[in-house]
């Protein structure tokens, strides 16, 4: 599956406060939040949906897999969208081993696996 996708009990406000605190023990930041619901509105679509998209960043992590393939950058920073499901709050992202299968470079397949395993760890935190 392209994608890994978790169900949680609290609010879209509380998991991402949660989701934050829980990235800065893997040394992620979020470095914006995109509010598509907001957007959408502001430009005049009716649209009730919540879903704030994050963008998270490793620095660390990021120099290692642009210094490897400088096309990774097509895919930095990661992406974590937190997102209401009717009542269900989810959360989830894209897989960087999947992204990372394109390249063909067992190299960044084992730092793909690595930064993946450190975010669902991440997500897996939340209640």
């Amino acid at each position: 599956m392209f994608h890994y996708t978790k169900e949680v009990t609290m609010s879209v406000e509380e998991t991402i406060l949660k989701l934050e605190s829980s990235l800065k023990t893997e040394q992620f930041g979020v470095l914006w939040q995109f509010n598509i619901k907001d957007k959408l509105q502001e430009k005049g679509l009716e649209f009730d949906k919540e879903f704030i998209v994050l963008e998270v960043c490793n620095p660390g992590e990021a120099k290692r897999v642009l210094e490897e393939e400088s096309l990774v950058s097509y895919f930095l920073p990661c992406k974590i969208v937190v997102y209401k499901d009717g009542n269900q709050t989810k959360v989830g992202m894209p897989r960087p081993t999947v992204l990372m299968e394109m390249f063909e470079n067992d190299k960044l397949q084992q730092l793909g696996a690595d930064i993946e395993n450190r975010l669902v760890h991440c997500i897996d935190q939340l209640s």
